[in-house]
């Protein structure tokens, strides 16, 4: 097996670990992976979904957290077995042409987050200290320039950074659940799923919203990125085995944590609509900015609107740099790039921000939601580039050897990728029709 080469992301340095670890050790990844299923898009299709349908489409949160979990088990496992990353891989494994597909797949989907995480911080910056739009986009991309500087000081001060703002989020949505007093009856209902999912095309273009704000394909670049620094160096096989096992059963409890905390972060953004928008008869409330303005009245507390728009930049921020990592994996592991980590960081940095712009300019002020909405659906249409090579890859005896998955995780693998398939082809089929 090749050594893995210098990553833009993380720089391998599994040699400098010790023998035996605390699991605790490999807890870190999992938070940064974890806040792209937090970011402005997730609000977007969460507070619609909540608005109009009440409590019906936590089913597809639950889901597509499920289906999350088990596709970023996938991704931590491929990258620590191989010490390579899933954009490596295919460039590795497939001809250039298809290659170059992948790759600019890869960044549109990128691109469509990128929009979603840079406008949802220029909201909150709205919000919060009344600017324009657009100079809210131009600050939220410099702000996530001197957040990558904590880098310098080591990944686990930038892990730490990330999990305070992702305890902050947490702790606003508590407060604010409190105040709204959810029918938590109503709640346990909208567990079950229906049939309306497939039948309103309403529901189906926000279900595939939800599928593309939580199962995020460039999530499953960056964890194969990050988790490449705990791939063992070459040793005795039955050391290294026994080394493996270890690093995989961190990698189980960071990627499982993380995520579940990050269902629970989603499942409250539209319990909270629900209880709030939905139940007040306001069905038609999407616009972030909207639902910001209606919290302090309908709740009978001007902290309810606060605690809202400080979750929300504190999400879009964190997403908003990993999605900057993101864009470092997928272009190094593609096109093997060698440039300076800053110079990298400025490159993906610029091509968000300019369609950004375009998008606050077509949109306009106060077409947020629908510019967000339309960007988690981008991100469901590309999953299944990214989600077919990488069970085919995790699924390999050369590639993962006695590390491959098999058996149920697999047949589970697969299930998923086929129900990404059919809604995409449903939502592409309710387009075709309508």
């Amino acid at each position: 097996m090749p050594p893995p080469t210098e990553s833009a992301v993380l720089e391998p340095t599994a040699a400098a670990l010790p023998a035996r670890r605390s699991r605790l050790a490999f807890v870190g990844a999992g938070a940064l992976v974890a806040v792209g299923y937090m970011d402005p898009g997730n609000w977007a299709t969460a507070i619609a979904g909540g608005a109009k349908y009440g409590y019906s489409l936590l089913i597809v949160i639950a889901a597509s957290s499920v289906m999350a979990m088990l596709l970023q088990w996938i991704a931590a496992r491929v990258g620590v077995v191989t010490g390579r990353d899933l954009a490596q891989l295919c460039r590795e494994r497939f001809s250039r042409p298809v290659t170059m597909a992948l790759w600019v797949a890869s960044e549109i989907a990128i691109i469509a987050c990128d929009v979603a995480e840079i406008v949802g911080s220029a909201v909150a910056l709205q919000l919060l200290f009344h600017v324009k739009l657009w100079v809210g986009v131009l600050i939220a991309a410099v702000v996530t320039i001197l957040m990558l500087a904590v880098q310098r000081h080591g990944q686990r001060t930038m892990e730490a950074m990330v999990a305070s703002l992702i305890l902050l989020v947490a702790f606003c949505f508590v407060a604010q659940l409190a105040m709204a007093q959810p029918e938590w009856a109503a709640v346990l209902g909208g567990m079950a799923p229906s049939a309306d999912l497939v039948r309103d095309a309403g529901m189906l273009w926000l279900a595939a919203g939800i599928v593309g704000a939580t199962v995020m394909p460039h999530n499953l670049f960056l964890h194969s990125a990050l988790v490449r620094r705990f791939t063992p160096p070459p040793g005795e096989r039955r050391e290294r085995r026994r080394s493996l096992a270890e690093i995989l059963r961190g990698m189980s409890l960071d990627t499982f944590g993380s995520l579940s905390f990050a269902f629970l972060i989603n499942a409250a953004l539209l319990i909270l609509a629900a209880s709030v928008f939905h139940a007040n008869g306001l069905t038609d409330v999407e616009d972030l900015a909207d639902a910001h303005r209606l919290l302090a009245p309908l709740l009978h507390s001007d902290l309810a609107s606060l605690l809202f728009a400080v979750a929300l930049l504190a999400c879009g921020l964190n997403s908003t740099l990993t999605g900057t990592l993101a864009g470092q994996a997928v272009m190094e592991g593609f096109l093997n790039l060698k440039m300076s980590r800053m110079r990298r960081a400025l490159l993906t940095r610029a091509v968000a921000i300019v369609p950004a712009l375009m998008a606050v300019s077509a949109f306009g002020e106060h077409g947020s939601a629908s510019l967000l909405v339309a960007s988690q659906v981008v991100l469901s249409l590309t999953l299944p580039l990214a989600v077919v090579p990488l069970i085919s890859f995790a699924s390999s005896r050369e590639l993962m050897g006695a590390w491959r998955v098999r058996g149920l995780p697999l047949m589970l693998a697969w299930g998923c990728a086929a129900i990404i398939l059919f809604l995409n082809g449903a939502l592409l089929w309710q387009g075709a029709v309508g």
